[in-house]
C-alpha cells in the first residue's frame, strides 16, 4: 500500500486525475485518505489514472481545467486511455495488456472573446534595482547580445553547403582575429523556381538573424540560383526599419564554381570577421536579456515542473525589464482562459485568438488538424491530446504575469514584457522566428530530454524529471525534476535564474560545449490563389514500377569494377546512420565522422554516411515521404548495414519506422537501432553505434571483386538551368542504350529534360508516364519517371537517391548543383565546376570511372552536398 502523494502529483487542487511519478504495476494498493484502491492495469510514468469516482459524461481535470470526458462511469484505479493513447502505445511492444478500448473523449472548450471577455490586467511588479550582466552593447533597436558571432546565412537552401563551408574555412581564421565565433545558418526554404508561399516569413526571419543582437557581423551568401537574391532581402529589411546599417555586414552575390565562390565568400568576410572579432563585453541591464520560451519531448510533468520554473524565470526577468517570448501556437489549443485570464487589452486578446484560429485553418485546409499536434513521444510520456499538452505549455506563462504583445512569425519585440509569437509546435521551426524576433538567450523545457540547440543563441535545457535528468546529465542543463523531489519553487528558480545570468555573461551552455545544432525556418506550405492547397493526388502512394516505354537503340557499351557481396551487386559500400527526425541528425553526422577518421575501412567498406534532414517531427501529411524515401535509402544497393537513430521524442521514432517497414512487408531484424535520449546521451549514443557497426561487419564476409555491366548501371539523371537541345539528344542517347542494355533509368517528372522535345523524342516511345513515387525504390530495369512534388532541386535529388540510383548525372546550366551526400553525380556543362563540358565527349569513360570508384565527382569531393526532403503538396506544419 502507497499513499498516493508518494507516487503520483496533482497540477492543482480540484483535479480529479493523478499523473504517475513513476510505473505503477497492476494491482498496486494506493491510500488517499481514509480510502484504498487498486490499480486495474500497469500504469506508465507520466499517465493519468482517476483516484476519485467520476460519472459518465463528467469532465476530467488537469490544472482544474477539462480535457476530456469520461466515456463512461470511472472508479478509482482505472488507467484513463483515449483512442490516440491506445493507439500510440500499441506501437511501443509494451509488456503489460493495455485496456480494451478508451474510457474518455477528448475536450476541446473554445474561448469566446464575446462571451467570456476580458478585463485589462496588470504586469508584475518591477524590482526597487534592476541587476545587470555581462553582454555586448549593440546599436538601438538591435538588442543587447550574450554572444559574439560572425553569422554566415545561407540565402536559401541551394546555399546551404557554400554557407556551411564558407563558415568552416572562417573558423580556422578565428585564432588570428581572436574575440568572437562563427556560426553557419541555412535552411530549407527558397530553392525552387518560384517565390514560395512563404516568402514574407522567410525574408522575416532572415533579416532577423541579420540584424540580431548576436552577430557582431554578418554575411549573406548567394550563389544566384534560389528563386529571390540577395537584392530582395536587402528592399524587404530596409522597407520594414531593419536597421541594417547597424551591424557590419556584406550580401555576397557570387558567382563561378564551387571553390570560386568560397574564395569570393571568404574575402568578402574577411573585413566583417575582424569588425565582429573588436566587440568587447560590458555591464549591461537586464533589461537586454529577451528569452525565448520554448518546449520540445514535452512529457506529463512539463507543465508541473518545467515550464512552471521557466515561467518563474520568465516572471522574475520582467521584473527587471526584460522580454519574454512565448510561442508554438497549436500548442495553445485549449489553454485559451488561462493565458488570456490576464492581458493587457482586449485587442491583445483579440489578437492572439485569431492567430489561434488562422492556425486551425491553415491545418484544416490541407486536410490536418492542429489538434493532432501531440507526438508519438509525447503520447509515450502521458499527453494524451493538444488539451492536456497545451494546459502544460501554457504554464511558461506565470498565472501573475500579463500578456502584453502578440507577434507574427519572426516579428521584433522593442520593450520589455510578455510577448506571445504565432508559430507552428514544431520547436525548431519555431526557435527560429524568436531567435528572429531578438530572443538572445533560449529556455527550453524538456520532458524526455531533447538535445536541441541554436546556432548562434545558447539554449538552457530544462529537464522535467530527476530520473531522466541522471540518464542525460551531460546534455541537460538544469534538473527541474528537483521541484518534483520537494525543493520549493522559489528555491529552484532564483538558482536558475542566477544561472541564466551566468550564461548571459558567457558561460557555456550543455548545448554550446557539446558543439551542435539544428536549423529550420516555418517550411513552406503550398496553397492556390484562394489559400487553398494545391487538389493533387499523394506523391507518395507507391506506384506499379512498371517502366515506360523506350526508343529502342543499341546496347550501351559500358564496363566497370564492382563488388558482390552478401546484398547483391554494387559500385559502392556504405555504412548508414540514418536520423529518423531532425534533432538527431547533427549526431548522425558526428557518429559517421568519427566512423570515417578510423582510417582503414573492413571488409571492403569505403565509408560511412549521414543522412541529416529537417523532417519526422512536426509535420502532417509529409510522413509517407519520408518514409518511403528512407526506405529507397535503407535498401539502396551502396547500403550494407544501417543504424536507424532516432532522438527519442519525435513523431517517426524508431519504432514507428520498425511498424510502418514491416506493413511494407520488410525485414526490420537486419537493422540497427539507437536513441539519443533513451541510451543516455551523445557520448553514450556514439558508443552504442560504433560497437553495432563493429560486431556486424565482424561477422559479415568481405566482397568479392566483380566486373559489372550497363545492364547492371542504376542511373538517375536530371538538369538544372536552361536546357541545351543538342546536350539534352544526346544524353537521352547514352540513357537508351542503357536502357536497352537493361539497366534501370530514372528521371523526375518535373524536370525541364521531360519539356525538352531533343530529349522525350530520343527516349520516349509515347507519353512520359509517372512509373514510381517520390523516393520510391525501383525494382524493375527499364526507364523510369519519379513523381516529383517539388521545385526544390535538392529535394528533388533526395527522392532520385531513394529510387537506388548509384549514380547521379545532370546538366547544369547557371551553376554546380548540390550534390546527394552518398550517391555520386556527374555535372555536365558549361558551368563552372562541372565534370564534363559536353556529354557528347567522354561521358561513358566518366561514368565507368566514377562507378569504378576512380573518380570523385567535384561536388562530393567540394562538400557541396545536400540531403532535403520535401512535404510535398498537402504537408503542414503543426
Amino acid at each position: 500500500m502507497i499513499p498516493l502523494e508518494e507516487c503520483s502529483r496533482l497540477p492543482a487542487p480540484g483535479d480529479n486525475v493523478a499523473i504517475a511519478a513513476r510505473r505503477l504495476e497492476r494491482g498496486t494498493v494506493l491510500q488517499c485518505g481514509e480510502r484504498r484502491f487498486a490499480l486495474q492495469t500497469t500504469v506508465l510514468e507520466g499517465h493519468r489514472f482517476v483516484f476519485a469516482p467520476v460519472a459518465a459524461g463528467s469532465p476530467l481535470l488537469s490544472w482544474g481545467l477539462p480535457f476530456g470526458d469520461a466515456a463512461r462511469d470511472l472508479e478509482p484505479g482505472d488507467y484513463l486511455c483515449n483512442e490516440r493513447m491506445l493507439r500510440a502505445l500499441g506501437a511501443r511492444g509494451l509488456d503489460f495488456e493495455l485496456p480494451e478500448a478508451p474510457n474518455f473523449t477528448d475536450r476541446f472548450d473554445r474561448f469566446d472573446l464575446a462571451v467570456d471577455g476580458v478585463a485589462p490586467g496588470a504586469q508584475v511588479a518591477p524590482v526597487p534595482t534592476a541587476g545587470t550582466f555581462q553582454g555586448f552593447a549593440r546599436p538601438q533597436p538591435r538588442g543587447t547580445g550574450t554572444r559574439n558571432f560572425l553569422v554566415v546565412i545561407g540565402l536559401t537552401s541551394n546555399d546551404a553547403a557554400l554557407a556551411t563551408a564558407v563558415a568552416e574555412r572562417l573558423r580556422g581564421k578565428v585564432g588570428e582575429a581572436g574575440g568572437c565565433e562563427v556560426a553557419a545558418v541555412t535552411h530549407t526554404e527558397g530553392g525552387g523556381d518560384r517565390a514560395p508561399y512563404n516568402l514574407d516569413f522567410v525574408l522575416r526571419t532572415l533579416s532577423g538573424w541579420c540584424v540580431h543582437g548576436h552577430p557582431g557581423a554578418a554575411l549573406v551568401v548567394d550563389h544566384g540560383t534560389g528563386s529571390y537574391d540577395c537584392d530582395d532581402l536587402e528592399r524587404f529589411a530596409r522597407e520594414h526599419g531593419y536597421p541594417l546599417d547597424a551591424v557590419p555586414h556584406a550580401f555576397a552575390n557570387v558567382r563561378g564554381s564551387f571553390e570560386e565562390c568560397l574564395v569570393q565568400a571568404e574575402a568578402r568576410a574577411e573585413p566583417l570577421l575582424v569588425a565582429a572579432a573588436a566587440c568587447e563585453r560590458s555591464e549591461q541591464p537586464l533589461s537586454g536579456l529577451r528569452i525565448a520560451l520554448q518546449c520540445g519531448g514535452s512529457d506529463a510533468f512539463s507543465g508541473v515542473s518545467g515550464n512552471a520554473l521557466a515561467g518563474w524565470v520568465a516572471k522574475e526577468l520582467i521584473r527587471h525589464g526584460g522580454a519574454a517570448n512565448l510561442a508554438e501556437t497549436d500548442e495553445l489549443i485549449g489553454a485559451e482562459p488561462y493565458v488570456l485570464q490576464n492581458v493587457r487589452s482586449e485587442e491583445v486578446a483579440a489578437r492572439f485568438l485569431e492567430k489561434i484560429e488562422t492556425f486551425k485553418q491553415r491545418a484544416e485546409r490541407h486536410g490536418a488538424s492542429a489538434e493532432g499536434n501531440p507526438s508519438g513521444g509525447n503520447n509515450y510520456r502521458g499527453l494524451y491530446n493538444i488539451a492536456l499538452k497545451s494546459l502544460g505549455a501554457a504554464r511558461k506563462k506565470d498565472p501573475d504575469v500579463r500578456l502584453d504583445h502578440v507577434l507574427d512569425y519572426g516579428q521584433p519585440m522593442h520593450e520589455g514584457g510578455f510577448y506571445f509569437m504565432d508559430s507552428p509546435g514544431n520547436d525548431l521551426e519555431s526557435i527560429a522566428g524568436q531567435v528572429a524576433s531578438g530572443c538572445n538567450l533560449i529556455l527550453f523545457i524538456t520532458g524526455n530530454g531533447s538535445i536541441t540547440n541554436f546556432p548562434f543563441v545558447p539554449t538552457l535545457k530544462f529537464v522535467t524529471t530527476t530520473g531522466r535528468y541522471e540518464m542525460l546529465a551531460a546534455e541537460m542543463d538544469v534538473n527541474a525534476g528537483r521541484y518534483n523531489d520537494g525543493m520549493p519553487m522559489d528555491e529552484l528558480g532564483a538558482e536558475t535564474f542566477a544561472l541564466v545570468q551566468r550564461v548571459a555573461s558567457g558561460e557555456r551552455s550543455k548545448g554550446e560545449a557539446a558543439g551542435h545544432a539544428q536549423v529550420s525556418i516555418w517550411r513552406e506550405w503550398k496553397q492556390d490563389g484562394a489559400g487553398a492547397p494545391p487538389a493533387a493526388a499523394s506523391a507518395s502512394t507507391p506506384l506499379d514500377g512498371a517502366p515506360c516505354a523506350a526508343v529502342e537503340a543499341p546496347a550501351l557499351a559500358l564496363a566497370y569494377d564492382a563488388l558482390l557481396g552478401e546484398r547483391g551487386l554494387s559500385s559502392d559500400r556504405v555504412g548508414l546512420v540514418m536520423p529518423t527526425s531532425i534533432c538527431s541528425g547533427q549526431v548522425a553526422e558526428l557518429v559517421a565522422r568519427d566512423l570515417n577518421a578510423r582510417g582503414e575501412m573492413p571488409l571492403g567498406m569505403t565509408r560511412f554516411v549521414a543522412l541529416a534532414h529537417t523532417e519526422g517531427c512536426g509535420a502532417a501529411n509529409a510522413d509517407d515521404l519520408y518514409l518511403e524515401t528512407l526506405l529507397g535509402h535503407l535498401r539502396h544497393p551502396f547500403t550494407q548495414r544501417a543504424v536507424l537513430l532516432e532522438h527519442g521524442c519525435e513523431k517517426i521514432h524508431n519504432d514507428a519506422v520498425r511498424g510502418w517497414l514491416e506493413t511494407r512487408g520488410q525485414d526490420t531484424d537486419g537493422f540497427g537501432y539507437a536513441s539519443v535520449q533513451l541510451d543516455g546521451g551523445i557520448e553514450k549514443v556514439r558508443a552504442r553505434i560504433h560497437t553495432w557497426f563493429e560486431e556486424q561487419l565482424a561477422a559479415a564476409a568481405a566482397p568479392e571483386a566483380v566486373r559489372a555491366t550497363a545492364a547492371d548501371l542504376r542511373l538517375a539523371v536530371l538538369s538544372s538551368g536552361g536546357v541545351d537541345d543538342g546536350e539534352a539528344a544526346t544524353l537521352a542517347a547514352f540513357c537508351a542504350g542503357a536502357v536497352a542494355a537493361g539497366a534501370r533509368v530514372v528521371v523526375a517528372e518535373n524536370d525541364a529534360l521531360l519539356q525538352t522535345s531533343s530529349f522525350c523524342d530520343a527516349l520516349f516511345t509515347g507519353e512520359p508516364r509517372a512509373s514510381l513515387a517520390y523516393g520510391q525504390f525501383c525494382e524493375r530495369a527499364g526507364l523510369h519517371v519519379m513523381r516529383a512534388p517539388t521545385a526544390d532541386r535538392s529535394e528533388t535529388v533526395t527522392g532520385l537517391g531513394g529510387t537506388g540510383a548509384e549514380l547521379m548525372v545532370a546538366l547544369v546550366g547557371a551553376g554546380p548543383l548540390q550534390a546527394h551526400p552518398m550517391i555520386p553525380m556527374l555535372q555536365i556543362g558549361a558551368a563552372a565546376d562541372a565534370d564534363l563540358a559536353s556529354c557528347a565527349a567522354g561521358l561513358v569513360e566518366r561514368v565507368q570511372e566514377t562507378l569504378s570508384r576512380r573518380y570523385r565527382p567535384r561536388s562530393s569531393a567540394a562538400g557541396n552536398v545536400r540531403f532535403q526532403l520535401t512535404r510535398g503538396d498537402l504537408g503542414v506544419s503543426l
